[in-house]
């Protein structure tokens, strides 16, 4: 009896000790064989930007970027999708937001949404996002690729909608 209750003991210390990250998966398309150009993360996120193989972070055509906000739990999703679009204005005046669609119901909330911006203030260039964002147990996801465009084409758009919703959590 007395070995019974230390072998459960055991794996239930080992199961409790096991403490699983998680992740949002995004299946990137092989089309463009993306590299990764930045990797940095700290206490309180992990960001990561990927560009073509033949692109660089300077000259590139189209950017994928995911950001973990890591401990970010119960963030509404219009506060972040407004704070985001609120950033942007302050460097492109004239950006567009355009929220494509929203759940709010599920237990991990999650939108998407898209700011084309025809120029910034410091360049101009065009670029225009198509954001997702769905908030993890326990982190806020927030993932977007964009293209130098004023604005996103609709096959641009619903290719792109239907990655990031085959996108999923996972725990490692």
């Amino acid at each position: 009896m007395r070995i019974l209750q230390i072998l459960i003991l055991f794996i239930s210390l080992n199961l409790f000790s096991q403490n699983k990250i998680e992740n949002l998966k995004v299946n990137w398309p092989e089309e463009y064989e993306w590299e990764i150009v930045s990797n940095q993360e700290n206490e309180q996120m992990h960001f990561i930007e990927l560009v073509p193989k033949k692109e660089s972070i300077d000259n590139w055509k189209i950017l994928g970027t995911m950001i973990s906000i890591k401990g970010a739990k119960n963030i509404p999703i219009d506060t972040y999708i407004n704070l985001t679009y609120k950033q942007t204005k302050q460097t492109a005046p004239k950006a567009v937001l355009t929220v494509i669609e929203k759940n709010k119901t599920d237990k991990n909330h999650w939108a998407l949404f898209q700011i084309e911006s025809p120029r910034f203030t410091n360049d101009n260039n065009p670029e225009s996002q198509l954001y997702y964002i769905i908030q993890g147990n326990s982190s806020l996801y927030s993932n977007f690729v964009a293209v130098k465009n004023k604005k996103l084409s609709n096959e641009f758009v619903e290719k792109w909608i239907k990655i990031f919703k085959s996108s999923e959590l996972v725990y490692q």
